[in-house]
């Protein structure tokens, strides 16, 4: 059984709606069997899956081909993650935020304003 690739992707609930799998395909994020895919691409049973969602590289082998979307507890019959382990500790990885205030009224910022706050998140990042 095969089925097309941001369908699958759908499906399997590694994005929320089949656009946004169809928009990952069209932007090389994901790649079956180690080449770039587009998003009508058939899968089939064993293919490996990877996709660059976000800052992690996510990794999955074909088990099946769900005959819709499932639900969260079944995607397990259908997909095995074979993500490491390193990659899913970057979603838990704090991101460092800060808030600028301003006075009310100043306005927005010119450009001097922005150097600076430019120059600050520079050093946070560092």
């Amino acid at each position: 059984m095969e089925a097309r690739l941001d369908k699958y992707l759908w499906c399997i609930r590694v994005f929320k709606t089949r656009s946004d799998a169809t928009d990952a395909c069209k932007g090389n994020k994901v790649q079956v069997n180690g080449s770039v895919a587009k998003p009508a691409k058939t899968v089939k049973e064993g293919d490996e899956l990877v996709i660059r969602k976000g800052i992690v590289q996510l990794t999955y082998k074909v088990t099946g081909i769900p005959p819709s979307r499932v639900g969260a507890a079944l995607v397990e019959n259908y997909a095995l993650n074979l993500t490491p382990e390193a990659e899913l500790d970057k979603l838990k990885a704090p991101a460092e935020t800060f808030f600028v205030r301003r006075d009310k009224g100043a306005g927005r910022p010119t450009k001097k304003d922005r150097r600076t706050l430019d120059a600050l998140w520079d050093a946070i990042e560092d």
